[in-house]
């Protein structure tokens, strides 16, 4: 009696998750034909930017793209504070000879947005998995309007996610991506910060994972193929890549004296606090400089030291964390990549809004898991994207000239931005610390994902 309807269970499993991956895929469409409408009226409607947001690209982008070109990176250029991993990146749009230079860019950035959500949605497919990081992230982009379109985040952001996604599988193939992201902008090195150095690998867990036992069971890191080969992979693709690039090209590590003349940008958490001062008698200027705008004046060279101060705190924080951290979960290396970015973002003298993609991407692959701590920070991260959009482009203006409408959104937007960092972080080290059977001397409970359908 009961053998006809468990029978059915795996078709029934399989038409729900067809049902909600068709609803993503149509979600995505659609946001995104909405994306690039916007884009495509970027100069004529006045709250979208009045053309700077697409200026980026066929300006700036565009310019560089000829320097490159030439062998050379932009040494002479102020606004040139890029690994050198960003120079391919910017001379990709070649590979799409029909169309011009901005329309190769948003292709290829569109294909890497799609490329994302395809691989969230893959792995939130799989049992005891969940689809809502792909719908994170197919609804949470949109939010910043069309400006993920105009910058290149969206593709080091998907090599960041790909590069966690990877890591059940191939430990080496996550350090490869991480070392490839970390090359055009530094951040995706932080999301080898929580692999154990004795993450298995699937070969690993093949071995000695007994068949009786539920699929997706953790079973230990007992796998000869450890946390450390992505580290060394990392390493080996970053020296080869860097190797290679300094024989292409010139001056590849111009980017490191433009990058420390940066001061502190008015969307950053001590740009708030220099936004209040204006109204208490600060006599400081905001100024357009080093490809953003920036404060001028009295302290302002001590607030840049203080954000730098924090940022080596929350490095402090998060090595105590690692050597104290003592319960490994298959979600702790995605939960301590959003911490690691969440901490180091609102530490950083420069907050741009395209940062927030990096927040909606890591915050999504946490969420393809069922058994993250990252929930509620995921939440106060989409609201904060949500808040992005209104400080750029919509009233930037209200920002840059200091009145109580800007202060208001930049307070709003990095009090929820300072909450998800400390929320991230209170709980990552809660689960790592937290006392197991294996403290107390009784049996080590063991994790599992059961294989439920996926839902989102």
């Amino acid at each position: 009696m009961n053998a006809v309807p468990n029978a059915l269970m795996p078709t029934a499993t399989t038409l729900l998750t067809r049902r909600h991956s068709l609803t993503l895929a149509a979600a995505w469409l659609a946001t995104r034909a909405l994306m690039l409408w916007l884009l495509a009226h970027d100069a004529t409607l006045p709250r979208l930017g009045e053309g700077r947001v697409a200026r980026e690209v066929w300006h700036r982008y565009h310019h560089w793209y000829g320097v490159l070109t030439h062998g050379a990176f932009p040494a002479d250029d102020p606004l040139w504070q890029y690994p050198p991993g960003a120079g391919p990146l910017l001379l990709s749009p070649a590979l799409l000879p029909g169309l011009t230079y901005f329309q190769a860019f948003v292709a290829l950035t569109l294909a890497a947005d799609a490329v994302t959500a395809l691989a969230l949605a893959r792995a939130g497919a799989r049992p005891g998995r969940s689809l809502r990081g792909a719908a994170l992230w197919v609804g949470g982009l949109p939010l910043l309007l069309h400006v993920p379109l105009a910058r290149y985040d969206v593709q080091v952001t998907a090599l960041a996610v790909l590069s966690l996604l990877a890591l059940p599988r191939s430990t080496r193939a996550c350090g490869a991506l991480a070392a490839l992201g970390a090359l055009v902008k530094v951040w995706p090195v932080l999301v080898l910060l929580g692999i154990h150095r004795r993450q298995k690998g699937r070969e690993g867990a093949k071995r000695r994972t007994d068949r009786r036992k539920e699929p997706g069971a953790w079973t230990g890191f007992k796998g000869p193929r450890t946390g450390a080969a992505a580290w060394a992979s990392a390493a080996v693709t970053a020296t080869v890549l860097l190797a290679l690039v300094t024989a292409l090209f010139d001056h590849p590590f111009a980017f490191l004296r433009h990058q420390g003349g940066r001061g502190v940008q008015i969307e950053s958490l001590g740009g708030t606090v220099l936004l209040l001062a204006t109204h208490a008698g600060w006599p400081g200027e905001v100024r357009y400089q080093y490809g953003a705008m920036e404060f001028t004046g009295p302290h302002v060279a001590l607030v840049a030291d203080a954000s730098l101060a924090l940022t080596a705190v929350a490095f402090g924080l998060l090595l105590l964390w690692r050597l104290r951290c003592r319960h490994w979960t298959p979600t702790t290396p995605h939960d301590a990549a959003l911490s690691a970015v969440l901490l180091f973002t609102v530490t950083s003298r420069v907050i741009s809004p395209q940062y927030m993609i990096w927040l909606l991407g890591l915050a999504a692959v946490c969420l393809t898991s069922r058994h993250t701590t990252q929930r509620p920070v995921a939440a106060l991260v989409t609201a904060a994207t949500a808040v992005s959009a209104a400080v750029y482009p919509a009233l930037y203006h209200e920002v840059t000239t200091c009145t109580w409408t800007g202060v208001t959104l930049m307070l709003v937007r990095n009090g929820l931005l300072a909450a998800a960092a400390a929320l991230s972080f209170a709980r990552l080290w809660r689960s790592g610390t937290a006392r197991t059977g294996r403290d107390t001397g009784s049996r080590p409970q063991v994790l599992r994902e059961r294989p439920v359908p996926a839902s989102l």
